[in-house]
């Protein structure tokens, strides 16, 4: 049996307290950056969002507070802010805000005035963070996104494979070309990374549609209340769309997986030749597909890797998982008892009732609807009453109605509560068997304690097999090439084992089943405690 296996390399010889530090710090570097996100819930959202719009509609803009309060009038007089938000002095007060929280900085001084106080305002004139660019490309993005399902780019699939494939021959070309230098060198380079980019921007769109799609689908199949269309519509939304897009993904991933595998071996030198601009320095977001990162996470997206499923295989069994779920709604619908027909459709034309009418007529209704009248406090007030007087019921908490009272209109329970069982054999029996696997794996670990100055000496039992293949599969996983360590430890007894990279030839491990043969690995077994007790 042979090993081997490229991973994620993972420094596990990290401490706690030290991650914990590195956590801590990590939070407090990103609340400069989460302080963005502020005006979008601040009292005046409206005025702050169209500030925004304003500096992030052109490019490199610089505008004092005078020229934004001119470009917020039009808005005002069409209702869009709020009275009063464009007067000069609200607008500085809105720009020295958005400047707190870091979405503005400020630009140049220069300023024409025709007044003292209009020097004062137009003194500092400001200009659009990068990252603030970002915040507010996405918020618009996300306010023009449809409550609908999003349709899944899947004719991108052909695309990354064409494009891996004539990759791998852009890569040698340029190699070769690089030894001639000049014009051919250059274009061959530009070449390259043109399809780099292409690729990546293909993949990252393909990505979004697909985790856009299922969310939106993760939301709808799980609900209890579905009309026969709507359980018609899903049905073919799953049975024809989905078997399509999963057949395409199946499809082209074999093809894709393969030239990802031709490619890891000349990625050191792809990425060299996509080195980093001189000209722009070192501190430079780089484009997709210049570093090893980049690549690793398109490798998994579409490769299994042990104890790491790819994307596919999600996309596969979120399929499998939504098509049981829309099959239960089915049952429910068509069985006697179940939730159609139900008292949605009533309740929703009562809705429709309470929305048109006037309120001594909607006061009608509800009385007509649920038998209420007045209430006349019979009782002692209670010591708590959560109902909100000055808040209209339309704007009020929504209450989640129960399935029994959508379908059959009462709030009786079903069905009868099972007993618990007080089994004191069967319990006494799960203990002793949970202490006897526990006796058996520290005996395991004790075996491989004893066995690690002479590992490839010592002929391991099945037990002490199945934890080292255990510890092995994991400290594979972590490594990306095979130039790489990997670690993995059983938290609980301290055995740590660790895979080196060697040329000394294969590794062998003699067990009662048979020899464990590793190719260019060397694997060492430590303790982290001095001492290895079974229980």
């Amino acid at each position: 049996m042979s090993a081997g296996h490229e991973g994620q390399t993972i420094d596990t010889e990290t401490s706690l307290p030290d991650r914990a530090g590195e956590a801590a710090g990590a939070d407090q570097e990103a609340e400069p950056r989460l302080a963005l996100y502020a005006y979008l819930t601040a009292e005046h959202r409206r005025s702050y969002l169209a500030i925004m719009r304003l500096f992030t509609a052109t490019l490199l803009p610089d505008l004092s507070p005078n020229e934004v309060a001119a470009a917020l009038a039009p808005l005002e007089r069409e209702g869009a802010i709020d009275p009063g938000e464009s007067d000069p002095e609200v607008v500085a007060d809105r720009l020295k805000r958005l400047h707190d929280w870091g979405n503005l900085v400020k630009g140049r001084r220069e300023t024409i005035a025709s007044s003292i106080a209009e020097f004062v305002r137009g003194a500092f004139r400001y200009q659009v963070n990068k990252l603030a660019v970002r915040v507010q490309r996405d918020v618009d993005e996300l306010l023009r996104v449809p409550e609908g399902a999003r349709e899944v780019s899947r004719e991108l699939l052909p695309a990354i494979e064409r494009g891996l494939v004539q990759l791998g021959g852009t890569l040698s070309r340029a190699i070769t070309a690089e030894g001639q230098g000049g014009s051919v060198a250059k274009r061959a380079r530009e070449e390259l990374a043109e399809q780099v980019t292409t690729l990546f921007l293909q993949h990252a769109e393909l990505a979004v549609t697909v985790r856009d799609f299922y969310a939106y689908l993760g939301q709808v199949v799980t609900r209890h209340n579905l009309e026969p269309d709507e359980i018609s519509g899903f049905r073919n939304l799953l049975v024809e769309y989905i078997q399509m897009v999963v057949e395409d993904v199946l499809r082209h991933t074999p093809t894709i997986a393969d030239a990802l595998k031709g490619l890891a071996r000349g990625r050191s030198e792809l990425l060299r030749l996509l080195g980093p601009n001189d000209q722009l320095g070192t501190a430079v977001e780089r484009a997709r597909g210049r570093s090893r990162t980049d690549w690793q996470e398109l490798t998994d997206w579409f490769v299994d890797r042990p104890g790491r499923p790819s994307q596919v295989t999600a996309l596969r069994e979120a399929t499998a998982r939504a098509i049981g779920s829309l099959l239960a709604s089915v049952k429910r619908a068509t069985a006697g008892g179940g939730l159609l027909p139900g008292r949605r459709s009533e309740l929703l034309e009562l809705a429709t009732w309470f929305d048109e009418a006037e309120p001594a007529e909607a006061h009608s209704i509800y009385a007509a609807a649920f038998g209420l009248y007045s209430s006349r406090h019979l009782l002692p007030a209670p010591e708590h009453d959560g109902d909100d007087e000055h808040t209209p019921w339309r704007d009020g908490p929504v209450v989640d109605v129960t399935v029994s009272v959508r379908s059959r209109g009462d709030r009786g329970a079903r069905g009868r509560a099972s007993r618990i069982l007080d089994d004191p054999f069967t319990q006494e029996t799960l203990l002793a068997e949970a202490r006897k696997a526990d006796q058996r794996r520290a005996a395991a670990v004790f075996e491989l304690a004893a066995a690690a100055p002479k590992l490839e000496e010592t002929e391991l039992s099945s037990d002490a097999l199945g934890v080292f293949c255990e510890l092995l599969t994991l400290a594979m996983a972590q490594r990306e090439r095979d130039t790489d360590q990997g670690s993995a430890a059983d938290p609980v007894r301290g055995l740590r084992l660790t895979v080196q990279p060697t040329e000394d030839g294969p590794t062998r491990i003699k067990t009662v089943g048979g020899v464990l043969t590793l190719h260019g690995a060397r694997v060492a077994l430590t303790t982290e405690q001095p001492e290895v007790r079974t229980s």
